[in-house]
């Protein structure tokens, strides 16, 4: 039996627990203070504006975070729950046998990324941020017989920590920055 022949059942890979949580939090930390800042300040933009406008935005960054890695016999997917307008954030589909090559790429920041080039040469980005990439990569390597020892994740855990520390920091100052808002709109 040849390392492409090896069954597998599906498996499927979701955005790391860890990684949704912090750029959520992020995401809150830097924004719910907006309204509360806008009507002490009397700004141009009314508080509701603001608040339907963080909303939209949280359910779009939450439909990003929404997705899944699939790997089968057939290929590799990457997908996202039908909620998700396919406009918004489309997925993809590779079949094993179109897989040439995994490509890395240098990121502005001198991180590397890596890209399936199928047959055709298009380019397919390898999900890096899942829960269980060790295990994402072993597949791949056992269906395309393509060498993935050197291939790490792009982000190592410790530095979502240290961004979700803080990110925890930063709500501390937004409550205290919400406190003070609406005790001097109280004052006002």
């Amino acid at each position: 039996m040849t390392a492409n022949s090896a069954t597998i059942s599906p498996s499927v890979f979701r955005l790391s627990p860890l990684i949704r949580i912090t750029l959520l939090s992020l995401y809150i930390a830097l924004t719910v203070p907006l309204p509360f800042l806008s009507q002490v300040t009397a700004a141009s933009v009314p508080p509701e504006l603001l608040w339907i406008g963080i909303s939209i935005g949280l359910v779009a960054l939450y439909a990003v975070l929404t997705e899944q890695v699939i790997l089968d016999d057939q290929g590799i997917k990457v997908t996202y729950p039908a909620w998700v307008p396919s406009f918004f954030r489309k997925g993809w589909f590779l079949p094993w046998s179109d897989v040439k090559e995994l490509k890395p790429r240098s990121t502005g920041q001198g991180g590397l990324v890596y890209y399936f080039l199928s047959q055709d040469g298009k380019a397919y980005l390898l999900p890096m941020r899942v829960a269980g990439f060790a295990r994402l990569v072993q597949i791949v390597q056992a269906k395309t017989s393509i060498d993935t020892t050197d291939v790490r994740p792009l982000a190592q855990p410790w530095m979502y920590l240290i961004l979700l520390g803080f990110t925890l920091l930063l709500l501390l100052v937004d409550g205290w920055a919400i406190a003070t808002a609406l005790t001097t709109k109280q004052l006002t």
